[in-house]
């Protein structure tokens, strides 16, 4: 009989200590010279988020850098092989999650391209940061190669030369993002001139965040997205402002201390607005 008390009063400890462990959940903390950024990562990428808390707890992320920064588009580092003098050849499966996207300050793996890696598999180590810019609605669902294609047949009718040049003025002057939304105002007349269709389907809580918080689009559903900064956006702009030289690499060395701590996920929700689905 006490044996058997034993057993039920194990079982219970564990239930209650399993039960504890579902509530909570980590916070990321990634100190630079800049300000701190606190992410969240999500539990439907289980193998990089593993990965990563593993490696932030012990240690092998502090003193590694942002080696490649590139404004409006992101910020990249945790090259743990450069900093240890290693070469890993080390990859963690891809996760696509299609609720997870590269809007500013998502979190996601870095990875060789595709010619020599197919699979799409992440780096063991390497991460980046998004920063990203904001587009215009419009932008969102033109699929660029068909518009592309379209726009240069209808800049070789003789009706649309004024056109043409006032494309090509804004081109050479540099103004990209009038550029950009030049080119982006003329989808209805290339679908009506030439009788098709350059719209792509985009879902509308992609389009929301992009035209309001702005992201990175282009790299959606190709690499794994596996995280969330939650406080610190701010940071990202000072880090991405950084002069650059030859590989996007910043001239002053951007040092950076990744620590985890585990909270309440209650406590996450109201300190961060993160949402976790009902337990089952």
């Amino acid at each position: 009989m006490k044996n058997l008390l034993n057993i039920v009063f194990a079982l219970i400890i564990l239930l209650v200590a399993t039960s504890c462990k579902v509530d909570k959940d980590y916070v990321v903390s990634i100190e630079t010279e800049y300000g701190t950024m606190k992410a969240v990562l999500f539990e439907d990428t289980p193998k990089h988020k593993d990965n990563f808390i593993k490696l932030a707890q012990s240690g092998r992320y502090d003193s590694t850098i942002f080696h490649r920064v590139m404004k409006d588009f992101m910020i990249q580092g945790g090259d743990i092989d450069k900093k240890e003098g290693s070469i890993s050849k080390s990859t963690i499966p891809a996760e696509f999650v299609k609720k997870h996207f590269h809007k500013k300050g998502a979190l996601a793996a870095a990875r060789q391209p595709d010619n020599v890696n197919p699979k799409k598999a992440s780096s063991w180590c390497q991460f980046y940061i998004v920063q990203g810019q904001k587009f215009d609605r419009n932008e969102l669902t033109i699929d660029q190669g068909k518009m592309n294609n379209a726009l240069g047949q209808l800049m070789q009718m003789e009706k649309y030369a004024d056109l043409r040049q006032e494309l090509t003025d804004l081109y050479q002057s540099g103004n990209m993002e009038g550029y950009s939304k030049k080119v982006a105002s003329l989808k209805p007349i290339c679908e009506k001139e030439l009788n098709i269709s350059v719209s792509k389907d985009m879902p509308a809580e992609r389009v929301e965040a992009y035209s309001t918080v702005g992201g990175a689009p282009h790299l959606d559903d190709d690499y794994t997205v596996f995280g969330q900064v939650v406080e610190g956006l701010d940071v990202i702009d000072k880090v991405a402002d950084e002069p650059v030289g030859r590989g996007h690499k910043p001239h002053k060395d951007v040092f950076m201390k990744i620590t985890v701590e585990e909270l309440p996920k209650k406590k996450i929700t109201e300190l961060y607005g993160v949402e976790y689905p009902e337990e089952k």
